[in-house]
């Protein structure tokens, strides 16, 4: 097995938001590095980032990303939508794209169009979509949620159909486990869980 970092991490689109996952373990080849991963970050109050690959390159790249929507918020007078949050990061990553940062990214929030998630490679490719995942646990969670997935869920479904699919990854994913953090973003906010699995 090639030394690629191992995760599983989803974001799914309902009627009231957007809810994003990812499990905790930081694997390096055959190697558990961490058991605690963070990999789910708030950007703004209705803007969030999940991401797979290296854990210190999503750290730096998200702690970027936030400075520059905070600006963007300044300087227009208004927050950033989900969209721009998500060009932005395209940009940042671009920018990288002949020593790329090796992190997948997934970004999703809700603003005055309603909730929206965008997928992100590592050279900076934006794409819309309802639902996604990346990592190397993807192909085995995208199975689940396309099969599964609804538009009008509501955020309790889209959580149990979130913890379904990562729990199906982390069964058959080596890169992928230890329990998961999950993130609902509303209209009322971001709200951030850990949830424990058998």
């Amino acid at each position: 097995m090639p030394y690629v970092p191992g995760a599983t991490t989803v974001g799914v689109v309902c009627k009231d938001g957007v809810v994003l996952a990812s499990e905790r373990r930081f694997s390096y080849g055959y190697f558990v590095m961490s058991k605690t991963a963070k990999k789910v970050f708030k950007v703004t109050d209705r803007v969030g980032a999940a991401c797979a690959g290296l854990v210190s390159d999503m750290q730096m790249v998200v702690r970027e990303l936030g400075a520059y929507v905070t600006l963007y918020s300044f300087e227009r007078d208004r927050p950033a939508s989900v969209r721009t949050t998500a060009k932005v990061l395209g940009n940042l990553l671009f920018e990288r794209r002949m020593f790329p940062l090796l992190t997948q990214t997934i970004v999703g929030g809700i603003d005055d169009e309603g909730p929206s998630l965008y997928v992100l490679d590592p050279i900076g490719s934006v794409i819309q979509d309802k639902y996604a995942s990346v990592g190397t646990g993807a192909e085995i969670a995208m199975g689940l949620l396309e099969s599964e997935y609804k538009e009008d869920m509501s955020i309790d479904e889209a959580k149990k159909l979130v913890i379904k699919a990562v729990k199906t990854a982390i069964a058959r994913d080596i890169g992928s486990g230890e329990g998961l953090d999950l993130m609902t973003i509303t209209k009322d906010g971001v709200k951030e869980d850990s949830v424990r699995l058998a």
